[in-house]
């Protein structure tokens, strides 16, 4: 199976870091109404065992390195330290859509084959490029963005399916 897997991620990631952006801004237009407390709200969790949105989004940004610089053949860049807060949390979004912008189609010729090796939690996994892409990197990615958008959901923020993708209109 071939499949262009600069096109299969790096628009993914463009569109869904924005999506999360725009979130996190509706976030902001509420703390600053006074509805919520961002304190209270980076330290929100959907159960006591998950991770708070701080992190969701941290990882969500992070999978972003954690899938690309493999593929390309290079090490993970550092993660990075950004200012505690909404304010810190869009200064990681913005790095991560600027390392994105830089990379080119070229750039992942062969990716789709190169074995690529990660921690999956307590477990190592090495995987051909497309499988590591398409079977781990974008769904955890998916899976903290999700988590991120339903602790804001349960938080109070009127967020529906639009403002996830930007595609559906539901208003």
């Amino acid at each position: 199976m071939s499949l262009n897997l600069y096109a299969a991620s790096v628009p993914v990631f463009q569109r869904y870091l924005g999506q999360l952006s725009a979130m996190l801004d509706m976030a902001q237009t509420q703390i600053e109404a006074g509805a919520l407390s961002e304190g209270d709200l980076l330290a929100a969790r959907l159960a006591a065992d998950m991770l708070p949105l701080r992190a969701q989004v941290e990882v969500a940004g992070g999978f972003v390195l954690r899938a690309l610089a493999p593929l390309l053949g290079r090490e993970v860049p550092a993660f990075g330290e950004y200012p505690a807060g909404l304010s810190g949390l869009q200064a990681m979004i913005l790095a991560r859509q600027a390392w994105l912008a830089e990379l080119t189609p070229e750039q992942f010729a062969g990716a789709e084959a190169r074995s690529i090796s990660s921690d999956a939690g307590h477990a190592t996994i090495e995987l051909p490029g497309i499988v590591f892409l398409c079977q781990f990197a974008l769904p955890n990615f998916f899976f903290h963005l999700s988590c991120a958008y339903a602790i804001l959901r349960q938080q109070g923020l009127a967020l529906s399916k639009e403002d996830f993708d930007g595609l559906h209109r539901w208003r």
